[in-house]
Parts: C-alpha cells; structure tokens; sequence
C-alpha cells in the first residue's frame, strides 16, 4: 500500500497531474477543511468501524483509471479505505498525515516539518 506526502500531492495539483482526491471524512468535516477539487464519500465512521462494504457502495463513484488518493483525519482509516480500493483494482494511495499533515503542510508548522523529517528518516532506512 503506498503513500503520498502532502507536498508531493500539492505539486502534482499544481503540474495538472491531479489525481481523483477522495475524502472519507464525514461531510461536516469535509465543509470546515477540505482539498481544493477533494471529493467527498463520507465513509470514515463505517471503515473504522471495519465495515468495508460501506465504500464498496461508493466504487462507482471512484473514477477507474485514475490515481486515487485518499484522506482522512491523520491517515489512519485512509489506509484501510487505500486497502479496499487496492482491492478493487484501483491505483490508490493515502495522503500521509490525512488533513492533519496537509493544513500542517500548507502552514508550514513546525509540527509539520518535523513530521516531514521523520518521513525523510524512515524512507532512508
């Protein structure tokens, strides 16, 4: 299951290179803060609940042949939705950091950059 950080998702938006970005959050959640051009299933509760079958009833509205990224609240519940759509046969990945790690990322906090240099640590291993 792969991962995309938050600056690598903003450059390929910026280059017209976007992918289809899914929001699993619920949709209060989803109108406070959302990604620019983000699609909203709001699933998060049903998935960390373990119920997959709740976003295997949104498939069709998942584009195929496209890259997917998915986004939830930290990241976490997005793995298991990447996990599904992986499944499916869908070239899915999770925004690490969910929402969390992209207004981080776009306030370049502190939080942010040294979340960002234990992502550099771990992949240099």
């Amino acid at each position: 299951m792969s991962s995309i950080r938050p600056e690598e998702l903003d450059d390929r938006l910026d280059r017209g290179a976007a992918p289809f970005v899914l929001d699993i959050r619920p949709h209060s959640d989803y109108q406070r803060t959302a990604i620019d051009g983000s699609h909203n299933v709001p699933v998060y509760h049903d998935l960390r609940g373990g119920d997959d079958a709740a976003l295997r009833a949104h498939l069709n509205e998942i584009p195929r042949g496209e890259d997917v990224v998915v986004v939830c609240k930290m990241g976490v519940v997005a793995k298991r939705a990447t996990s599904v759509l992986d499944a499916a046969g869908y070239d899915a990945a999770t925004l690490a950091g969910g929402i969390s790690g992209w207004k981080g990322y776009q306030n370049d906090s502190v939080g942010y950059k040294i979340r960002s240099l234990i992502w550099d640590l771990k992949s240099a291993v």
